[in-house]
């Protein structure tokens, strides 16, 4: 698929590779203490925007956590009766305790180099705003007893507990030396049974990304694809001459009437989401679109639901 478009003047180039030397600890120190600090402190605001009314897992299981009352019905041992709320009806009623187990979730935030594009009505790149969902949606999860791994760092390996939120912090804060065009969801070892999220832009070429999707799917798990965009990549509101070129400058292409490209570019961007969906089908996923200019809450939310409608 063709690469977002941008013209020459707004190109974003790659930062440089500082010189080792010296002072480099504590640069780097100081450059991971200023950055994960205000991501976790968003992250955690952005939790606790949709935590009211959520509540644990949601199903029944072992555990000592009460969670529902509900009609007695033949099978159930004598002893699982709540004879006290029995005692208040003509029927009899079944105390459940919430289900214990871990889930795992690994998620995946793609930080390439097409993820850096910000328009001028934006107010985060791409990359900031699946580092962000990424970061909350891990808060909400190992928070509510989840074990979660960031795929691609050191935060890979499934964990709960605040350490594996700093963690993933320091992975999504962290910058990489070589970042490629466009991003793959990297191999991994999945648990079975368990969910995945993966939060990329998904216009790579089709034949690096699909497979890549299919191989999840056929570890064993279930989840959702998140497709992060800025406005600016669906109106796609360039004319005259321009030069179009990848974040990376792999890819450059220049016309003298941008405007008669619009079409054309629509529909590829339509078809690649019509790819997507179907894929998500096949595979037993779901998938949204996310603009960069919507609330994040929003996206967290479903993903929530997304995730916890799976363990029903």
């Amino acid at each position: 698929m063709a690469p977002a478009p941008r013209p020459r003047h707004a190109s974003a180039q790659p930062p440089p590779v500082e010189r080792v030397g010296a002072g480099w600890l504590r640069r780097d120190a100081e450059r991971i203490a200023g950055a994960l600090p205000p991501l976790l402190a968003e992250a955690e605001r952005l939790a606790a925007s949709v935590t009211a009314g959520v509540h644990g897992r949601r199903r029944a299981g072992p555990g000592e956590t009460f969670w529902q009352f509900r009609a007695a019905q033949p099978g159930d041992p004598h002893q699982a009766v709540d004879w006290r709320r029995s005692a208040r009806s003509e029927q009899m009623f079944v105390r459940e305790m919430e289900w214990e187990a871990a889930q795992t979730v690994s998620i995946w935030s793609d930080d390439a180099l097409a993820m850096d594009f910000r328009s001028d009505r934006a107010t985060r790149t791409k990359a900031e705003r699946a580092a962000l969902l990424a970061m909350a949606l891990g808060v909400l999860l190992i928070r509510g007893g989840e074990r979660v791994g960031l795929l691609g760092g050191d935060a890979a390996r499934p964990a709960s507990g605040e350490t594996q939120l700093m963690r993933m912090g320091a992975v999504l804060t962290g910058a990489r030396a070589e970042r490629p065009d466009f991003g793959v969801p990297p191999r991994a070892e999945y648990a079975r049974g368990g969910r995945a999220v993966f939060l990329s832009d998904f216009m790579g070429p089709r034949e690096e990304i699909f497979p890549s999707l299919v191989r999840a799917a056929e570890a064993g798990v279930s989840g959702a694809y998140v497709q992060i965009v800025d406005r600016a990549e669906e109106t796609f509101p360039f004319d005259g001459r321009l030069i179009f070129e990848s974040m990376g400058r792999d890819v450059k292409f220049e016309t003298d009437r941008a405007r008669g490209l619009q079409a054309a570019y629509r529909e590829r961007l339509a078809e690649r989401r019509r790819d997507l969906e179907r894929m998500a089908r096949r595979c037993g996923w779901r998938c949204l679109i996310h603009r960069t200019d919507e609330s994040p809450r929003k996206a967290l939310l479903w993903l929530y639901a997304t995730l916890a409608g799976g363990r029903r």
